[in-house]
């Protein structure tokens, strides 16, 4: 009987161990049927991200008509080369850190249906990516910019696309501001309009000089894109005077038009700031857009996109940058002279000079007080007061920013910046005010 239960209690005990030998198995085996389903959605997920960023135009450019800053300094000195952009972002997975530059060109597309034919590029926007501060810069470089494009021909900055490509226009920058940019992003008017109809329209704080200009100019965006073209309401002067704003709701064609308005109070220096702030609009509503939505914009938006960009480091850049917060915002040149052809024979903006606003830019860049602009840059400098006459003496105590009303009163200024400028209007371009047909190309 003894040797009977003893029996039974080892196979009662074996029983024990089988079962959780069993249940064990049956875990190991879930934990493995999970990393095998994950490993799929996975797989699937960066499958389906893939073929949307294959949509894209990919061009590569042409390394031996591109230079950096560092190449085209590195042997008149050497230790420069270390200095310049010496934060530069670094690739680590998924995971960045220092800082990444990228070119993006907004082009004008009106005036040919031609293949093959280079456009100007009257929207050239550096975003300044801080991947340690997770932050975004966005600083334009105005169109009308007196600089060297290459060639040693000194024209207006936005003439360099047209001439030659991406890679003349990015050699532009890089030895004209002392930078090492080799990506870039270019999108025409219909990638505007297109986004903007995906979200289903922007809301932004707008005048009512903006409010009559987007109505008279929309009618023109609205035709080569395709969108219909719908007048805003226009308040009076009583219930929206002067620099006082307020939001207004833009659909497509009226978003491409808020950011083409040019001959208003700021010209062009105002342009580029609302161009920013439409960035800035998007950003922030695609952020909060649901996951159809975003579908919808790379279907539609994708293929309008040409970068030399590759898929990888688009993915790694779309899900930081998504994280990140815009977190200011300028126009270059800082110091400039507003030329009506009396010293560069073409009406232009004449950086003064360009070496102090290169130094005054990489501060702004790296937040930093110290910087040696190059010897090229030195020489660019060099040539453009020769020619003006406009040297470190002539530096002007203000010079148009172009910030728009709503941004100096989010820097606690009033919305005319009389507080920052002892009394001097903050319109002080120097651009005659002159009427201008819809069609007229200079718009």
């Amino acid at each position: 009987m003894a040797e009977y239960k003893k029996k039974q209690r080892k196979v009662k005990k074996n029983s024990r161990a089988q079962r959780k030998k069993a249940l064990r198995r049956k875990k190991i085996t879930l934990v493995l049927e999970l990393v095998v389903l994950l490993a799929l959605i996975v797989a699937v997920g960066v499958k389906w991200v893939s073929s949307k960023f294959s949509m894209i135009n990919h061009q590569e450019l042409d390394e031996s008509k591109l230079i950096t800053s560092d190449e085209a300094n590195k042997y008149e000195n050497p230790e420069l080369a270390e200095e310049i952009n010496a934060i530069t972002a670094e690739e680590g997975g998924e995971d960045f850190s220092g800082i990444d530059m990228i070119a993006l060109v907004g082009l004008d597309t009106r005036e040919t249906e031609e293949e093959d034919i280079s456009y100007n590029s009257d929207t050239m926007i550096v975003a300044v990516i801080n991947h340690d501060e997770k932050t975004i810069k966005l600083v334009s470089l105005y169109r009308d910019t007196y600089l060297n494009i290459g060639d040693d021909t000194y024209q207006k900055a936005n003439a360099a696309y047209n001439q030659g490509g991406a890679e003349r226009f990015l050699t532009m920058l890089n030895l004209n501001l002392d930078l090492n940019i080799t990506e870039y992003a270019s999108v025409d008017f219909q990638a505007v309009t297109d986004t903007v109809d995906c979200l289903g329209g922007v809301d932004v704080e707008m005048t009512r000089e903006e409010i009559i200009a987007v109505n008279k100019y929309c009618g023109e965006g609205a035709m080569v894109t395709g969108y219909e073209q719908h007048d805003l309401i226009i308040p009076t002067e009583e219930e929206l005077p002067g620099e006082t704003t307020m939001t207004v709701h833009l659909d497509p064609a009226q978003a491409l038009s808020y950011a083409r308005i040019r001959k208003t109070t700021g010209n062009d220096f105002r342009r580029t700031a609302r161009q920013r702030m439409l960035i800035q609009k998007i950003l922030e509503q695609t952020k909060s857009a649901g996951i159809g939505t975003l579908n919808t914009i790379l279907n539609r938006v994708l293929p309008l996109v040409t970068t030399n960009l590759d898929n990888a480091k688009i993915i790694s850049l779309a899900k930081a940058v998504l994280s990140y917060n815009i977190t200011d915002q300028t126009g270059f040149p800082f110091d400039h002279y507003d030329d009506e052809g009396q010293l560069a024979s073409m009406n232009c903006v004449i950086p003064v000079t360009l070496e102090t606003n290169v130094v005054k830019l990489h501060q702004w860049i790296t937040n930093t007080q110290d910087y040696t602009p190059s010897q090229t840059v030195v020489e660019y400098s060099n040539h453009i007061i020769n020619e003006t006459g406009l040297d470190d003496t002539s530096i002007p105590s203000y010079s148009e920013d172009g910030q728009l009303p709503q941004t100096r009163i989010a820097r606690g200024l009033n919305a005319d910046g009389t507080s920052a400028y002892a009394g001097q209007e903050s319109d002080s371009s120097g651009y005659e005010e002159s009427g201008y047909s819809e069609y007229d190309d200079s718009y």
